[in-house]
């Protein structure tokens, strides 16, 4: 069970991950969860945040992924915050992985429609077994990207789209 996993566990596991051929792979409304945040993945705390992400009260539902064929596609992130919401729109594409260069399914947050800490964030994914997703999200800093925690999209159990981003990266009308 990924929930039960510490980062370093994680992080072996997203290594020996596949990337697809074609982003359509990816295609649809795959289910969510936070697994393990870094620094916090032992003890008391982890324990009560691995509760409080796996419950119905927790805000991220998981992503939306479009790909329309191509080398590249579009997603959002499903939040419930009084509603269904589709925030934080992403651009997608196959690219090195900055965990161990390797490919991976990269997430670009850098769209004019984000605020600045979320155009911070690069996400990325691997699948590491049938339609379960794991990645990384990371804050871009000086430095380059910080590991924050990671993150699960289970695609076997989707959630329902909310609205889904267009190829300009922006949120469309969904609903709700």
């Amino acid at each position: 069970m990924l929930a039960a996993k510490d980062a370093s566990a994680l992080g072996r596991l997203f290594s020996a991950g596949r990337t697809p051929r074609a982003l359509a792979a990816l295609d649809g409304h795959p289910r969510g969860r936070m697994l393990a945040v870094r620094g916090l993945d032992h003890g008391p705390v982890a324990g009560a945040l691995r509760a409080l992400a796996g419950g119905a009260a927790f805000p991220w539902g998981g992503k939306s992924f479009a790909s329309a064929g191509g080398a590249e596609g579009t997603g959002v992130n499903r939040v419930r915050l009084g509603g269904r919401h589709a925030l934080f729109p992403f651009r997608t594409r196959l690219g090195a992985s900055v965990i161990d260069g390797a490919p991976a399914v990269v997430l670009d947050y850098d769209l004019p429609d984000n605020p600045a800490v979320i155009r911070a964030i690069h996400d990325e994914v691997r699948l590491v077994d049938e339609g379960l997703w794991l990645g990384p999200a990371m804050l871009k800093t000086a430095r380059g990207p910080r590991l924050v925690l990671w993150f699960a999209l289970d695609a076997l159990r989707p959630d329902a789209p909310v609205g889904h981003a267009g190829r300009d990266g922006r949120s469309g009308r969904g609903a709700s």
